[in-house]
């Protein structure tokens, strides 16, 4: 405990425990909306059609700048939108065939445009490639500066605009019927995303940071049947999340931030998959074993009944 408060004192590592909190909450925030509108795998093609922009910015202005990547992996992560919208208006193919499609052509694209930079004339390119795993480590005071600024403006349009991102996200109809631009709000959210998407690569990398904004909002689900509950404790276990993973990795040498912090989320999951007031698998079962009871106290039903009683009581 005395070595923790220790590693807790460091300058250093005060900046990236705030910014891997904060970054928990904003992307648990947003995570919520995308799900609830059955769009989880967006976030994970957004994340990986950022590389490109990343490898663009940097081959453009030869600078390693988090305010620079955050621009040109936002333009990829728009180009990545319209390109799905493009596909699925213009031909009979899915949006989830869509979605994989544009994933792996962006994501394609920046590996290519990564090889180039590692072998081409660049003189600062070492480090480039940490963008794919993350390296929390890395930060300065300037780019931790810059995720929290960003975090906390997310959070603010999430709850200035909750009632309209509510209405969108379950009845967009009667959004739209009650005078709502269902077109904007539903433009403004993918741009929320795109952003919570961008401003969580210098930490948890391309290829985890949709884990991030997914598997807390999954978690939340588990607790409440209130949107409101929901995005709230969402936020809680995207920020338990992150500032576990950010503890466990000062623990020790080269234990990376970014994976840490998803497995930490990953464990809160599997704890709301057993233990979640709502529809825990051992909230179910104490349910059913109340339910039969109960009915086994009142008068004999055959056993049969009873176990249909309990399984529609349990689903409601």
């Amino acid at each position: 405990m005395a070595s923790l408060w220790a590693i807790l004192h460091d300058p250093n590592m005060q900046w990236i425990f705030l910014s891997c909190t904060l970054l928990g909450l904003s992307s648990g925030v947003i995570g919520c909306f995308s799900y609830l509108r059955k769009q989880s795998l967006m976030g994970d093609t957004l994340a990986h059609a950022a590389l490109p922009g990343i490898c663009i910015a940097f081959m453009l202005t030869g600078t390693k700048s988090l305010p620079l990547f955050l621009l040109g992996a936002g333009i990829a992560g728009i180009a990545a939108t319209f390109g799905i919208g493009f596909i699925t208006r213009h031909s009979r193919i899915k949006h989830d065939a869509a979605m994989g499609i544009v994933l792996s052509s962006f994501f394609g694209l920046g590996i290519v445009l990564l090889t180039i930079i590692q072998h081409g004339s660049y003189g600062n390119q070492a480090g480039l490639d940490k963008f794919l795993f993350g390296q929390a480590a890395a930060m300065v005071a300037s780019d931790v500066a810059t995720m929290a600024i960003v975090c906390l403006l997310l959070v603010s349009v999430c709850v200035v605009l909750f009632k309209q991102f509510k209405l969108i996200s379950f009845d967009p109809g009667f959004a739209r019927g009650m005078g709502l631009p269902v077109s904007l709000l539903e433009q403004l959210l993918m741009l929320l995303m795109v952003i919570a998407v961008v401003v969580g690569i210098q930490a948890v990398g391309v290829i985890l940071v949709a884990a991030l904004i997914i598997t807390p909002a999954v978690s939340a689900r588990y607790w409440t049947h209130r949107l409101g509950a929901m995005v709230a404790v969402s936020g809680l276990f995207g920020a338990i999340s992150g500032a576990v993973g950010t503890v466990i990795s000062s623990t020790a040498a080269n234990l990376p931030t970014g994976p840490l912090t998803v497995l930490a989320a990953t464990a809160v999951f599997i704890a709301s998959v057993l233990f979640g007031t709502q529809k825990g698998l051992v909230a179910k079962r104490i349910i059913q074993l109340r339910v039969k009871r109960r009915l086994a106290e009142a008068t004999p039903i055959p056993e049969h009944r009873v176990q249909e009683t309990a399984k529609k009581e349990a689903a409601l």
